[in-house]
């Protein structure tokens, strides 16, 4: 009894990576998101584990029982060999927002890792509780890269504000007295 329930696992695993080896969900290289939150660059895919390297240079090995069972969202795969990123940024009410979409299109367009094909957009999202809400969204090849080039497009969106005279808004509450105690 005790050794049916020890290779319950041990055939789960296997199954699962038989499984995982003829559907293909994902392969060697591909980056992976899980429903779990583990993510990263497949490095191995055995019978009994799938072995992803992290974001942080460290090796997770997951049982393939797990992996069949878990949802996938594989980043890097799909006929198109590209991978969308978004770049949230609020500026202050009063703005001109023509400017502020020009300045974010250029600030991508610029950019050697962003794709020109599909080109870089820029959507008015929403009217936020202290700022106009847009989105930069630009494509890039790997991934991988997605947060080096978010921190990238930050730093150049900032620098770009500052010299253009583009405010980006910080919460704020005004606290009235009525009484002095």
């Amino acid at each position: 009894m005790a050794l049916s329930f020890a290779a319950q696992d041990t055939l789960s695993n296997l199954f699962a990576g038989v499984a995982i080896l003829a559907d293909r969900p994902y392969k060697i290289g591909d980056f992976i998101v899980l429903d779990s939150g583990e993510r990263g660059q497949v490095t191995h895919i055995g019978l009994r584990s799938t072995r992803l390297l992290t974001r942080d240079d460290v090796e997770v090995s997951i049982p393939n029982g797990v992996m069949g069972h878990a949802k996938i969202v594989n980043q890097a795969g799909g006929p198109p060999r590209r991978f969308r990123v978004r770049v949230a940024v609020g500026v202050a009410y009063g703005s001109d927002i023509d400017k502020v979409m020009e300045i974010l299109n250029g600030i991508a367009a610029d950019h050697p890792k962003v794709y020109s094909t599909p080109e870089p957009r820029v959507r008015f999202r929403r009217f936020g509780e202290s700022s106009l809400d847009f989105e930069l969204l630009c494509w890039i090849e790997r991934p991988v890269d997605q947060g080096l080039l978010s921190h990238e497009l930050h730093c150049e969106i900032y620098k770009r504000f500052l010299t253009e005279g583009v405010q980006i808004p910080f919460p704020q509450r005004d606290l009235h007295i009525k009484q002095m105690p």
